[in-house]
């Protein structure tokens, strides 16, 4: 191995020595042209993309940052708006390296302010310390949220005092930065406030106003059992059933027709009183004896009777010695009373109606209409209506509504439709085609530097070989052939034999170094 690279690096500096002053020139800018061109590409192709590490930090913020990469040994760019960059493969490693050194700090400051000892300090700052390391834990751990950029919590507390007074109440405030055009959900807002409130002692979720940085209000301060508050809870739990019923049919319906084939909308009338009706019902047909009394009278008389006289005291003295005898009459009464007393058949109900109950149910429901064909030639065809029953048969059980019930009156309504999916037709064409777009860039900017690299070479390999021709062309080598030309079998032309060549055949060497000397660079003939 070591003879053929020797051997080959002989000849190249014989072909060096043999070339000219301008063909030397021309080889040295090729090679040159040759490696710089693969070193570009070289760099280019492995090039590091730049991933952004902190945005939007101030400049305190920023040079700490700056000063932390800097002894990482870690390459960086910085761009306006405190925007930091660094290689993509190492974002989340100096993320992580940077955390635990405590960079960035973030806005306001946490329970590190009681890191270092204050001896001699009053209870109030003291006070309000804790209260200002509360409000940074909070604002840090809010910024948490995928949604929030940055935040800032405000909390008012009520001063100690030996009298307390009712009046006075623990409220906050929270000021979030939404990133770009992103909004907060109503869940994402309520987790803030109990989050906030059960931090701080004595607050309420209600007492937690939260506010976004284009002005929204995104929670009030409605006191429990207010008018406000109650109107807001019926009207969120109003669009959560509404939302629920529209979701369950709409979703049943794309199972059958299609995603994006049917709309549903549900609105619903909600019970909001709370009622507690008392029923009776008496039945006359169903008595019941309750008691009975029996009651009895005796009565006995006796009754005298004589045969004559005047009734009177005169002739019933004179008549006294001649007295007939006296009659007496016994008479016996009996009376017997029964009293019966009934209950009627009664039936007590005692209703209790919470709110919350369905007092009516309706549903609006759009199909798309089918279409045939496809182009010009596409036309809409009308569902029959036995498929036209079979759908509001499926909105109908899944909504439970009663059309026959007359204490609800639910309703549906079903129509079919076109649906206008131009736009989404042709947003998917677009996408379709700037993904294809991207595609074939991609494989041509691969394969245009795969391409240039190659021409790189054969353009030098091109030049190598003219070179060599013309370093060829020099000297004609050794021996004659056909054609009166001198060669020889190792290619390699010493001063012994250009000696033999020129006293062996004068008239082809002084031929061949005047073609040589007209042509400039052509090659000497061969056979």
């Amino acid at each position: 191995m070591a003879q053929p690279l020797s051997q080959l690096g002989r000849q190249l500096s014989a072909m060096w020595k043999q070339l000219g002053a301008g063909q030397r020139v021309s080889v040295v800018f090729s090679a040159i042209a040759v490696i710089g061109g693969l070193i570009a590409l070289s760099m280019w192709s492995s090039r590091s993309d730049y991933a952004l590490l902190y945005g939007k930090l101030d400049d305190a913020e920023a040079a700490r940052v700056v000063a932390a990469l800097d002894d990482a040994k870690v390459p960086y760019r910085a761009a306006g708006g405190g925007s930091v960059y660094v290689p993509a493969d190492k974002v989340h490693l100096m993320r992580m390296q940077l955390a635990a050194k405590g960079i960035p700090k973030g806005d306001g400051v946490g329970f590190e302010i009681f890191d270092k000892p204050n001896f001699g300090i009053s209870d109030f700052v003291q006070r309000a310390n804790y209260l200002r390391a509360l409000q940074g834990e909070l604002a840090r751990t809010i910024s948490q949220l995928d949604e929030v950029e940055a935040a800032r919590v405000m909390i008012v507390m009520p001063e100690n005092r030996l009298l307390t007074d009712n009046q006075q109440k623990t409220t906050a405030s929270v000021f979030v930065r939404l990133r770009g055009n992103s909004e907060l959900s109503a869940s994402a807002v309520n987790s803030i406030r109990f989050l906030v409130a059960n931090s701080v002692e004595g607050l309420k979720p209600d007492a937690v106003t939260v506010v976004d940085n284009r002005g929204t209000v995104l929670s009030g301060s409605e006191e429990e059992g207010s008018v406000a508050g109650l109107t807001a809870g019926q009207m969120a739990s109003r669009r959560a059933i509404e939302q629920y019923l529209g979701q369950k049919a709409q979703g049943m319906l794309e199972k059958v027709l299609g995603p994006g084939q049917a709309v549903v909308r549900v609105a619903v009338d909600v019970n909001t009183e709370t009622v507690n009706r008392t029923e009776e019902k008496f039945d006359p047909d169903g008595q019941v004896a309750r008691s009975t009394t029996t009651s009895e009278e005796d009565n006995n008389s006796t009754t005298a009777n004589s045969n004559g006289g005047v009734v009177g005291v005169a002739p019933n003295a004179s008549a006294q010695s001649n007295a007939a005898p006296v009659m007496a009459t016994a008479t016996t009464t009996k009376h017997k009373t029964v009293n019966n007393q009934y209950e009627v058949s009664k039936t007590v109900n005692t209703i209790l109606e919470s709110p919350g109950g369905l007092k009516r149910v309706s549903a609006a429901v759009f199909v798309a209409a089918k279409f045939e064909g496809t182009g010009p030639d596409r036309k809409t065809v009308a569902r029959t209506p036995e498929e036209m029953d079979k759908l509001r048969k499926i909105v109908q059980s899944a909504l439970g509504l009663q059309p026959n019930d007359a204490t609800r009156k639910d309703e549906i309504t079903l129509e079919e439709i076109p649906f206008n999916d131009a736009f989404p037709v042709d947003v998917a064409q677009q996408m379709q085609k700037q993904q294809t777009h991207e595609m074939w860039w991609e494989i041509g900017r691969n394969a245009g530097y795969v391409l240039l690299a190659l021409g790189i070479v054969v353009i030098f390999l091109k030049m190598l070989k003219k070179a060599s021709a013309e370093s060829e062309a020099l000297v004609p080598r050794a021996g004659t052939g056909g054609n009166g030309q001198a060669r020889t079998e190792e290619g390699v032309v010493t001063v012994e034999v250009l000696n033999r060549l020129i006293r062996e055949n004068p008239a082809n060497m002084n031929q061949a170094v005047r073609t040589w000397l007209s042509r400039g660079s052509a090659t000497a003939p061969r056979n």
